[in-house]
């Protein structure tokens, strides 16, 4: 296992999202909204391994690609739609099919992948929690996606659309960590892991001294600017 996805799995999508705004200034904090939970548990951690959808009429003569055998050891595949299929309101993609199920999980589990996340629809629920492979997407479905979409592209960027306005771009090796809580992506060409986890580490170490205080009947805001004053040597 990769030395930082080992350091990471030790943390919650919160302690991240700390860490980044507070140390990068990444106001969202990495966080994909909107994305629910719908098998495994836990907290998962690799690398993404992006691929994308496009509607089958407009990407006509373009082949159809195998993505699901090509999946990496320890990665996330992250399935993503091309921009004119998704929304910045619910339910966020326009299509109604599933782009992911069971046969899927099935393979990327074999493979060694450590989850799976779809912006947009999956079927096959029970499967994928009957195989215990963590799976997120928005939505759900019962239709296979070939009528209407196919994946055209892998090992790519892809540009999500969020539902404040705004649009992210995943890009191939992004840490990316899922808990109950949903998903949020380390840009690995702009963030030193190094330095951020050992931010998280020094700032949850902070936080449990904090909530000793608190238990013991010290004020909140007087304890929080006493015990995280330590944090900024490490900004």
């Amino acid at each position: 296992m990769s030395n930082y996805i080992a350091r990471l799995k030790r943390f919650t999508t919160c302690d991240i999202s700390d860490g980044l705004l507070n140390l990068y200034g990444i106001s969202n904090g990495g966080y994909f909204p909107n994305l629910l939970r719908r098998s495994g548990s836990g907290t998962v951690v690799g690398r993404a391994f992006p691929v994308l959808f496009g509607h089958t009429e407009a990407t006509k003569g373009q082949a159809s690609i195998n993505y699901i055998d090509n999946v990496p050891a320890e990665s996330i595949v992250t399935i993503g739609m091309t921009e004119d299929l998704q929304l910045s309101h619910a339910p966020y993609t326009k299509p109604i099919q599933a782009m992911y199920g069971g046969l899927m999980s099935t393979r990327a589990k074999y493979l060694g992948s450590n989850g799976t996340v779809v912006f947009g629809r999956i079927r096959d629920v029970e499967e994928h929690q009957n195989l215990d492979h963590t799976v997120f997407s928005y939505g759900i479905g019962t239709c296979a996606p070939k009528a209407i979409l196919k994946p055209i592209e892998y090992d790519c960027q892809l540009k999500i659309k969020l539902s404040d306005g705004t649009t992210e771009i995943i890009s191939p090796g992004d840490y990316l960590v899922c808990d109950d809580h949903g998903m949020v992506r380390i840009p690995t060409d702009s963030v030193d892991l190094e330095k951020l986890v050992i931010y998280i580490e020094k700032s949850i170490e902070a936080d449990d001294l904090v909530s000793q205080d608190i238990k013991a009947g010290k004020p909140a805001s007087e304890s929080q600017k006493d015990r995280r004053a330590i944090l900024k040597q490490y900004l």
